[in-house]
């Protein structure tokens, strides 16, 4: 018997070849785009998993509000994490760890660059899965001058993991023990390590300061512990030892400070969420989106949805096909149940055959997705994974059981004595489920495009904002700091270059998200009442003319070496926070012994991406120099940068060096890649959304011409011209297309408005998206349909009435 299904089920496939090749195609571009999102769900939920106590670490986080300025960060006190794991049973360790950039490191006759060099407790290797080499991993971070590497860096430099005992020496000529190699970290972490250097090295986490918190600080529970109760300990610890200090410095208790609405405290996190969660611009790499996941699951959910309609529209309205077949199969003998499983059977071979074809769609698109998503995905990788082959066989199984249902239930049910004596017709203008699904379709379709509309529309609003600098034509140069005393000579010589106009040498740029958060005190008395947080740049003289900001009053820092060493500029927004009539002249106090004065206001510029809002700024002299900017005035920089680079190796200390470099603008698009890789997968996913519709459309269209074939032959004897007939045919369809606009407009309204609450500074929903979104779904509807219409219009009607 089942046999005679599966022969039965593949005569029926093979003898109706256009409907099957359209179930097919759109079932396989639907479960295609539902395995590329699954990869792309895996990949970000998977994120600092390979930890084999993943579950039971946990970070401490800044959480300061003073004089209603928030103050938070991924930083916890030095002293914090040793003194949890000291006072409390519920810590099994701790690890702190403070990133120190780049290490310049002296190989043969060159200096080599080293990006990500970290500090880090001892404690690393018991609290993440950090499998070593080489070395032994309680002790390798244990003496100030020991240092590990990631497997990848060891063979840079060696050729080899067989390391230990060996000694790299930096710029300073300091040298470092290599006590271990390990493993490079996976892909799917929020931090990856190059170089490791004991924490010990470095003489701020000896200190028992707890005003400053700048180091990274995870905890190892112990099985049971819950994140409640690490809170308690926190806010304990917090009280008995930050409470002091603050009563020392602002005259104030951490009482008093929370009855005038401040808030002096920490947060946690765990490890798991770190990823998709955190919303610190602090954070060692770039973090995820958790609503981006939640977006693209509903996008596949959606496009998967479409393609099952798609199999469900087709398989009622070719049905008529089979009407007396399931008549003939009734008299002789056949049950209801067995029509069932046979038109199941149908449909779940449908739906395999398309997992199959899914499959090789997906392996030839993943390039492109990966190009699109930024990641590194491979197939290969997620096949050889233990449930991807259940999920594979089970997803269209599933998938066709479901979307069999209907069709089969409502096949099996014909009478044999209507079907037998012609009276049963199927009819697209009656089908109440039909329209509702073709409704459906297009109203996601209809949302993808216009989020796809209004996100271009945003990043083009964040492209053209005034944001107070000019990020054009700015030729930025790292590695400065490598000069030392010659970083101005340097600057001097690139000055020279025809085309260079102005030039900065500086700790920070508008785009960095490295700007240090300092509290100042508006008097001497450093009282709590008299403070105010400013975010802080450390520049030069030459900072805001090259950054083309303009001075709203006050003046400019004096180009004379140590003229304004104790001055300051702040911008608008600190100048409204400070409450004067006019702050120039005024005096901050970071601490009794330094005194800045004010200059100058800066008009607001924007620090980092639009998604914040103007913060307070300081801006003071600084000797600290990592980043040198030119503005230059040429369109064709190819030359500038060949004389730069000439000169930047010309410098001693230089040779060997990585010459890098970049464009401020380049850097600053680089900010919202997030945003602009989100807009691609969308409209790649609308694109897709809108081909499967079409198909189903161009199907539901074959039958509809089918069906009123000798209608339109009537019509055509009659008078009707070729131009009604089409309307005739496309009238319900553009109806159905109009009610899907409709309705997707609120949805995606609603939608697209929430995601612009993510920024501060954000564009408005125009009319015109809708009415392009509109006027678009209408016009592919009509795209779509128009072949068959023209086809079914321009026929010669003796061929359908010849029987009449």
């Amino acid at each position: 018997m089942l046999k005679n299904y599966f022969k039965v089920a593949f005569r029926h496939l093979w003898r109706n070849k256009f409907p099957s090749i359209i179930n097919i195609v759109g079932l396989s571009i639907g479960l295609a785009v539902c395995l590329l999102i699954t990869l792309f769900v895996v990949d970000e939920w998977s994120y600092d998993r390979y930890n084999v106590a993943a579950n039971r670490i946990i970070r401490i986080n800044t959480d300061w509000v003073v004089n209603g300025n928030v103050l938070d960060a991924p930083f916890a006190p030095p002293p914090m994490g040793p003194a949890l794991v000291k006072e409390y049973p519920y810590f099994e360790n701790e690890v702190r760890i403070k990133n120190n950039g780049f290490m310049s490191i002296k190989k043969v006759n060159e200096t080599v660059v080293e990006p990500n060099c970290f500090f880090a407790d001892p404690g690393l290797f018991e609290v993440f899965t950090l499998p070593m080499i080489a070395g032994n991993p309680k002790t390798a971070l244990v003496q100030p001058n020991s240092i590990v590497l990631s497997e990848q860096t060891a063979k840079k430099y060696f050729n080899s993991t067989n390391i230990i005992g060996k000694t790299l020496l930096d710029d300073n000529s300091n040298v470092y023990n290599i006590t271990g190699v390990i493993k490079d970290v996976p892909a799917q972490s929020h931090f990856h390590f190059h170089i490791i250097k004991a924490i010990s090295g470095w003489a701020e986490s000896q200190t028992n300061v707890w005003l400053n918190p700048d180091v990274t600080t995870y905890l190892l529970l112990k099985p049971g512990v819950s994140e409640k109760t690490v809170n308690t300990c926190v806010a304990q610890l917090t009280r008995k030892y930050l409470g002091p200090q603050i009563q020392t410095l602002t005259h104030s208790s951490l009482d008093a400070l929370v009855q005038r609405g401040d808030r002096i405290g920490f947060t946690t996190i765990p490890l798991t969420r770190i990823h998709l969660y955190s919303t610190f611009r602090q954070e060692f790499e770039p973090s995820g989106s958790v609503e981006l996941v939640y977006v693209f699951i509903i996008i596949a959910a959606l496009i998967l949805l479409i393609a099952c309609f798609n199999f469900v529209n087709l398989a009622t309205a070719f049905s008529a096909g089979r009407a007396k077949e399931i008549g003939v199969r009734k008299v002789l003998g056949s049950d209801r149940s067995g029509l069932i499983v046979q038109f199941q059977l149908e449909s779940v071979l449908t739906c395999l055959f398309a997992a199959i074809v899914a499959l090789f769609i997906s392996f030839f698109l993943l390039p492109f997705f990966n190009n699109l998503s930024g990641k590194q995905i491979s197939l290969l990788h997620l096949l050889s994974s233990w449930w991807i082959w259940p999920a594979t066989l089970l997803v269209p199984v599933v998938v066709g059981l479901l979307a069999g249902i209907y069709p089969a239930f409502f096949l099996s049910s014909l009478l044999p004595t209507h079907v037998l004596k012609g009276k049963f017709v199927t009819d697209l203008k009656g089908s109440f489920l039909r329209n509702s699904l073709v409704i459906m379709q297009f109203t996601a379709a209809n949302i993808l495009i216009i989020g796809t509309m209004v996100i271009y529309s945003q990043l083009g609003y964040i492209r053209n904002k005034k944001l107070g600098y000019n990020r054009e034509q700015v030729l930025v140069i790292k590695n400065i700091s490598l000069m030392g005393s010659h970083t101005q000579a340097f600057k001097d010589q690139v000055l020279q270059i025809p085309g260079v106009q102005m030039a900065t040498a500086t700790s920070v740029l508008p785009t960095s998200s490295n700007w240090e958060d300092y509290i100042y005190f508006k008097d001497p008395s450093l009282h709590i009442d008299k403070t105010i947080p400013l975010s802080t740049g450390r520049i030069d003289a030459d900072y805001i003319r090259t950054m083309g900001m303009e001075m709203a009053k006050g003046r400019d820092f004096s180009p004379i070496p140590g003229f304004d060493s104790s001055s300051m500029i702040i911008n608008e927004t600190a100048a409204s926070l400070l409450g004067y009539a006019d702050p120039l002249n005024q005096s901050l106090y970071e601490d009794s012994i330094h005194v800045y004065h004010i200059i100058g206001v800066v008009r607001d510029f924007n620090v980092g991406s639009l998604r914040n809002k103007t913060k307070p700024i300081a801006l003071t002299l600084s000797g600290r120099k990592s980043i040198m900017a030119f503005r230059i005035n040429t369109e064709n920089t190819a030359p500038i940068i060949d004389q730069v680079k000439n000169r930047f190796y010309g410098m001693d200390r230089m040779e060997g060096q990585p010459f890098s470099y970049s464009f401020l603008d380049d850097v600053f698009n680089n900010l919202y890649r997030s945003e602009q890789r989100s807009g691609k997968l969308i409209s790649f996913f609308a694109f897709l959304a809108i081909l499967i519709g079409c198909m189903g459309l161009f199907g539901l269209i074959t039958f509809a011409t089918g069906q009123r074939a000798k209608e339109i032959g009537i019509r055509k004897v009659l008078g009707a011209g070729t131009g009604s007939i089409m309307a005739l045919l496309s009238r319900n369809f553009l109806f159905l297309i109009l009610v899907a606009i409709l309705i997707s407009f609120p949805l995606s309204w609603w939608a697209m408005n929430q995601w612009l609450q993510n920024f501060a500074y954000r564009t408005n929903i125009k009319w015109w998206v809708f009415a392009i979104a509109g006027i678009s779904s209408i016009a592919i509807t009509l795209l779509t349909i128009s072949v068959q219409t023209l086809k079914a219009a321009l026929s010669n009607p003796i061929g359908s009435l010849r029987s009449e």
